[in-house]
């Protein structure tokens, strides 16, 4: 290719009626490089917190299987990836210098050919976005682990997933998965995540909450080493272990023994569950007395600890509760909503909170989606949502 000289570029700008005076000396002659074919290249645009993590060492990575949108995720945090247009095409041009780093000084007229290696016409968007987390709880509920003595166990033919498995297969980073498991009282089993199955979590939540009855301990004590030693031959440690640590805050006192301190809430919750999950629904004020029955001596049961658990029907005569768990529930926003207005036509805000809380996007209220997905109007002087769109 030929070679511009400095009579020829200024020839040039004096054609394009511009004023070598107001422009930098130095001059970038651009040309084709024999590599610079269009769609082998990508741009993908990053705020500054991804850049510092590459400039850290760190990775980031792009998680979705075929038939999944693509995100990207650092150790901590998801990014939903969209193509944007732009009208510029944006030309990749290896060494180019920017304006602030070219010499101001008129006495350097120098050219500088550069060759384009590459072009796009547009480039990868990031959006912060939940973490896909759904998918988790439905790959490790294929094949509950149901004790050491199941049979079941021992034949499944399910898969069975490691970290580095589900760090594949889950559109979310590290840390939100790992956080994830932690929430969903997951445990690792011979090198394996692993969901106990309901009943056999209850089985082990009784016999923990029978020894604390009959040691007569607070529940705000309750020694491990002793549970271990009681309990070690009914059931493996590590078992009795997991359960202490799903349903208890662990700590250790000034003696250096560890002890825990059992959580009423999720405890009286586990409970309730128990007793709703093999009624369609159960009449309310009967529920609430069998349902304090059933607790630890010491626990006091509350409706708000069912909260994204059970609804509470109140324009049934009696009143009624059923199960309703909001993982039960899908993960797309409208879909979710949908599923909602199906189940009930017209809800409270304080009714549907807990189950579009954890739809909130970064710095988004349940207010903002609420006025997005629902209607609002007035019934019995009280404001209520229905479904912005038919439902059928």
């Amino acid at each position: 290719a030929a070679v511009r000289s400095r009579a020829e570029v200024d020839a040039t700008l004096q054609t394009a009626k511009l004023n070598p005076a107001e422009l930098l000396p130095v001059v970038h002659c651009l040309s084709f490089g024999p590599q610079a074919g269009g769609g082998e290249c990508c741009l993908l645009q990053l705020e500054p917190g991804l850049c510092a993590e590459l400039e850290a060492g760190r990775s980031l990575v792009i998680r979705g299987e075929k038939d999944e949108h693509a995100v990207l995720c650092s150790k901590d945090k998801t990014y939903d990836m969209k193509i944007a247009d732009t009208s510029n095409m944006l030309l990749f041009v290896p060494g180019c210098k920017t304006p602030e780093e070219l010499n101001a000084d008129p006495s350097s007229c120098n050219i500088i050919h550069s060759q384009i290696a590459g072009f796009s016409k547009n480039y990868w968007e990031l959006r912060r976005c939940r973490p896909k987390l759904k998918k988790l709880r439905k790959l490790l509920m294929e094949d509950p682990y149901k004790g050491p003595d199941s049979q079941k166990d021992q034949t499944s033919t399910f898969s069975k997933y490691t970290t580095e498995d589900l760090l594949s297969l889950i559109q979310a980073s590290e840390e939100e998965i790992l956080h994830q498991l932690q929430v969903i009282d997951a445990c690792k089993i011979e090198g394996y995540w692993r969901i106990l199955d309901f009943d056999y979590q209850m089985k082990l939540l009784n016999h923990v909450t029978q020894l604390i009855d009959s040691e007569s301990w607070p529940l705000s004590k309750v020694p491990l080493c002793a549970c271990l030693e009681e309990l070690g031959s009914l059931e493996p440690r590590e078992m009795i272990e997991h359960t202490l640590l799903s349903y208890g805050r662990k700590y250790v006192d000034d003696a250096g023994e560890v002890f825990f301190e059992m959580l009423e809430d999720k405890i009286c919750r586990a409970v309730a569950q128990m007793l709703l999950q093999n009624a369609v629904k159960f009449n309310l004020s009967e529920f609430e007395e069998v349902w304090q029955q059933s607790v630890p001596e010491g626990m006091t049961t509350r409706l708000d600890q069912l909260q994204g658990l059970a609804l509470v029907d109140k324009s049934s005569r009696p009143e009624t509760i059923f199960l309703l768990k909001v993982e039960d529930l899908p993960e797309d926003n409208q879909e979710r909503f949908n599923s909602l207005f199906g189940i009930r036509q017209k809800w409270t805000e304080v009714d549907i909170t807990p189950y579009i809380r954890d739809l909130c996007a970064e710095k988004q209220t349940v207010g903002a989606l609420l006025t997005k997905y629902a209607r609002s109007s007035m019934l019995n002087g009280v404001k209520v949502y229905n479904s912005r769109r038919p439902i059928s």
